[in-house]
């Protein structure tokens, strides 16, 4: 899959994040995914995901569209945890942190 996390081609990602395995679970919408993820590692996103230790990339998707990403997330703010954790794993089982791709 081409991929463009920063520049380029205006892309917008949905993504989740996870404290650990089975952990805490943030959804999230960006226009930058490298540099979004950059600050959640760094303790610049204040708010839940600081507070909370919430910094692992588990799970993303990628959209040409600003309604399109925002209405994905709004969709999966509102499942169920059980739905969230299907998502993840069918895509990522090992749970591995997928910003380390890039």
């Amino acid at each position: 899959m081409l991929l463009f996390i920063g520049g380029g081609v205006k892309s917008y990602f949905v993504y989740i994040l996870a404290s650990k395995r089975n952990g805490t679970l943030y959804v999230g919408v960006t226009n930058n995914l490298r540099r979004r993820m950059w600050e959640h590692k760094n303790g610049l996103a204040e708010g839940f995901t600081r507070a909370w230790g919430v910094g692992r990339l588990v799970y993303f998707e990628r959209f040409d569209h600003v309604d399109c990403a925002i209405r994905r997330e709004k969709q999966l703010k509102k499942w169920r945890r059980r739905w969230k954790l299907e998502l993840i794993e069918k895509d990522n089982a090992g749970w591995e942190d997928l910003a380390e791709r890039f």
